[in-house]
């Protein structure tokens, strides 16, 4: 007889396990077993077996979907200061020159942040970790950039690490430095890519607070000679990388993490066939960022139907930062990439879910089988896409992390 922690059953499973042809990997009429943290049945409740039912948990879905835990593999999510009264300039007719000379744009942030203690960006990042768990978040990747000097990258990571292991939600950190040029280097920026690369990045990771490198490759940003630099280093160091690119021009950014066998590109708008190709030969996921593309008012579409031509994985993301996706709302994320970007509702739950997980090099969350983690969400929904169908009205009935059912109310 087996020993169950606690089974799920009159249940329907959206597995979105990619090892299943059907749509969403559905299982109808099925349950769900889990022991120490880890599913240990996934099928239909007549293949269950026997097990003690007088001291296992039983949980009665009462015909609810079980989806996996949500996954956010793009956040800015440490920071401190707002920039909602440069939306407000914006609106009044102020101009990006303007705002930027008036202390505005990222200097506003990287400002704001420094001065922060641990303490202040702990309790800003906690407040918008419970958001994201109230919406069925379980795994989430914070990003540091908003620092720009080893010290403060330094304070943004440490925070990130604080926050995985004080926060039901798991928490990957990705180093940032290469975000945007700090005003103590401006004009400057192999200066300041060769402090980056030199001293920031070896040293941070000494320390045990990377799990990914990323650079903003762009010709606001860093060029791809720049970011190339920095990837040789973290190869080096044996950390994998990705890169904020294409967003605003073509430059081949996308195809120089292809080239370094990179866990993702992310906003990817200008992206070409020849870069889609090279992600495709290197698994590399497209990570889409629907939020930036609504706040910003873009009008240059991702090449979706490229991606789906040479089966490029897409994961979504909130992408949330200060400037240019100010916006804490997974669920929200999933309605705009079906609406904006005309992604199915099945396309865009892969995209937060078992294509998220790729996008952060996890292998053991993201779908349900057996052996994943306990990472799921009950939803009392009439079939998947309503997740995609309607935002602001919750359907989360409850949340397991690690095989361990979560307060929603307060973290």
């Amino acid at each position: 007889m087996h020993s169950f922690d606690a089974v799920y059953y009159n249940v329907h499973l959206a597995t979105m396990d990619p090892s299943r042809s059907n749509p969403y990997g559905a299982i109808e009429h099925a349950a769900l077993a889990v022991k120490d943290g880890v599913i240990v049945f996934c099928g239909e409740r007549k293949d269950l077996p026997e097990f003690d039912s007088l001291v296992t948990p039983l949980i009665d879905g009462k015909g609810a979907w079980i989806l996996p835990g949500l996954i956010d593999c793009h956040t800015h999510l440490v920071y401190a200061g707002s920039r909602s009264n440069e939306f407000e300039m914006r609106l009044n007719g102020a101009t990006y020159q303007e705002i930027a000379a008036a202390g505005g744009g990222i200097k506003s942030t990287v400002a704001a942040t420094r001065q922060a203690s641990h303490e202040e960006l702990f309790v800003l990042g906690k407040n918008r970790l419970n958001a994201l768990l109230s919406q069925g978040v379980t795994s989430c990747e914070i990003k540091s950039g908003y620092g720009l000097d080893l010290a403060s990258e330094r304070k943004l990571l440490e925070v990130a690490r604080l926050l995985g292991a004080h926060h039901p939600i798991a928490v990957s950190t990705t180093f940032l430095g290469a975000h945007a040029l700090p005003p103590e280097f401006t004009g400057n920026s192999d200066g300041y890519m060769d402090l980056v690369v030199d001293s920031m990045l070896p040293t941070l990771h000494q320390e045990g607070l990377i799990d990914a490198v990323d650079v903003f490759c762009e010709g606001i940003g860093f060029s791809v000679e720049q970011s190339r630099r920095l990837f040789e280093r973290a190869r080096q160091l044996g950390l994998p990388v990705k890169a904020h690119a294409e967003q605003l021009s073509s430059l081949g950014g996308a195809s120089l993490v292809a080239e370094f066998g990179g866990l993702s590109a992310d906003h990817i708008e200008y992206l070409t066939e020849a870069d889609v190709k090279a992600m495709a030969h290197a698994g590399t996921v497209a990570v889409l960022l629907p939020g930036a593309f609504y706040f910003l008012r873009e009008t240059k579409l991702p090449p979706i139907e490229l991606l789906r031509q040479y089966q490029v994985p897409m994961a979504i993301s909130t992408d949330l930062n200060p400037g240019t996706s100010p916006l804490c709302n997974l669920p929200l994320m999933l309605n705009m990439a079906c609406t904006l970007f005309k992604l199915t509702p099945e396309e865009a739950l892969q995209g937060v879910t078992c294509h998220a997980a790729k996008a952060l090099g996890l292998s053991d969350r993201g779908y349900l089988a057996v052996g994943q983690r306990a990472d799921f969400g009950l939803y009392q929904i009439p079939r998947p896409a309503e997740l995609c169908y309607q935002f602001g009205v919750s359907c989360l009935q409850e949340l397991v992390i690690a095989g361990k059912s979560q307060n929603l109310r307060l973290i």
